[in-house]
């Protein structure tokens, strides 16, 4: 017997500012904040599809990604990814949209360090 998952529930992040991340999150993919958690210096935010957990470390410095690559969003409007990523200034990784075999991406990065890979096509159109 396995266990049956029908998603990632959400993804745990520790930032160095809570608020400048948020704003990264609200801006590039229109998160809002779900619950707020003031006793942890936390919040929850993200929409129906994903979800973030954000805690602020101020002595977090830049991520050291340990293992740790990046996060993935799979976007329906991905012809506006590059203009979007531009006009918000953010750090465009890999010269570009990465064409794979099936499907698109960008990377960019957070202002903590984390990647964060847009992509057309849910899971690269693997089976």
């Amino acid at each position: 017997m396995t266990l049956e998952t029908t998603g990632i529930d959400h993804v745990n992040l520790h930032v160095n500012n809570l608020e400048e991340s948020f704003r990264f999150w609200e801006r590039l993919l229109g998160f809002v904040i779900l619950e707020e958690i003031p006793s942890q210096q936390g919040m929850i935010i993200g929409n129906r599809a994903a979800k973030l957990a954000l805690y602020e470390n101020a002595r977090l410095g830049r991520v050291n990604k340990r293992g740790f690559s990046h996060l993935c969003f799979h976007i329906s409007n991905f012809e506006n990814a590059l203009s979007l990523c531009e006009e918000l200034a953010l750090p465009i990784l890999y010269e570009g949209i990465f064409e794979w075999p099936k499907s698109k991406s960008l990377y960019v990065e957070d202002p903590n360090g984390y990647e964060v890979e847009l992509t057309n096509t849910w899971g690269g159109d693997l089976a």
